[in-house]
């Protein structure tokens, strides 16, 4: 089989973004983006307004109070964190639906939550702008979506993959490439290309194993990505059949000016926040 054309055609069978979220994402990749420009466009998608509102009167957001306005919510929580909230519960109600016999979906969707859980710690440790801390989040949690094509186009032959780069003890994206001719990089590259996903989420996706060759301007949330993927595969929360990741390079620490001591103040709340942020997997619910 073709992987390529394979994916191709099954992406092409993926939904599209509602006209609604394209609408999100253009509008607020302009800094003079008010709270009521954006409650204008999510107010005419009945399903996306349900689905931020769940949101934002859950544990994940942890305001403390019923919040029934939806232009409140946009000033309680800002402009960028609603962009990704409606960004992130978007995707995974379309990806949702992907499961096959192959990697085991319940553990790899654990593993994206901890990896976005515990970028968005790390940014937080680090003093990130509150505001701008959800779209490493969202970054981290669906930076691995090329898996899910390739484990449902060839889940025993993905299977078998993940088994040979467990033996072999190499990282999962190279044993991919090297028996696949693809690697799950390339193929969420596919996906960006098909939902227009630009900045730091469509970065992640396609350069979170590939980091030492990005040039581009989300260095930051980049590289927390790969370190919290990084700490997550090697803490063995959930499962995306990466048993070996790739060892993080000096000038990943450096750039974030942290250094490897941090995981370990993260370790203590990470499990909490996962649990807080299960609500993501609930989103046909919402």
């Amino acid at each position: 089989m073709n992987i390529d054309k394979a994916s191709k055609e099954y992406i092409k069978t993926m939904p599209s973004l509602p006209t609604s979220l394209i609408k999100i994402l253009e509008v607020c990749d302009h800094p003079q983006t008010s709270p009521v420009d954006l409650n204008n466009i999510i107010s005419l998608d009945p399903v996306l307004v349900g689905r931020v509102l769940k949101l934002i009167n859950s544990a994940y957001c942890g305001l403390g109070q019923s919040v029934k306005s939806l232009t409140r919510a946009i000033i309680m929580l800002g402009v960028n964190t609603i962009k990704n909230l409606a960004l992130s519960t978007t995707a995974i109600a379309h990806l949702s639906g992907k499961a096959s016999p192959g990697l085991n979906m319940e553990a790899f969707w654990r593993h994206s939550l901890c990896v976005g859980v515990s970028a968005k710690l790390l940014a937080r440790k680090r003093g990130i702008n509150p505001y701008m801390t959800e779209e490493y989040f969202t970054a981290g949690f669906l930076h691995d979506i090329g898996k899910i094509p390739m484990n449902a186009i060839l889940s025993k032959e993905y299977l078998m993959t993940i088994g040979k780069a467990d033996t072999e003890q190499k990282p999962l994206f190279e044993i991919e490439q090297e028996t696949l001719g693809l690697n799950h990089c390339s193929i969420g590259a596919m996906i960006t290309a098909s939902w227009k996903l630009k900045g730091a989420v469509g970065d992640a996706i396609m350069y979170h194993h590939d980091f030492d060759e990005y040039t581009g301007d989300n260095k930051d949330i980049l590289y927390s990505v790969a370190i919290a993927n990084s700490f997550t595969s090697n803490s063995e929360i959930g499962f995306s059949g990466n048993c070996h990741p790739k060892p993080l390079p000096s000038f990943a620490w450096e750039a974030l000016n942290i250094s490897s001591d941090i995981l370990g103040e993260i370790e203590q709340i990470v499990c909490s926040e996962i649990k807080k942020a299960e609500i993501f997997l609930k989103v046909d619910r919402l």
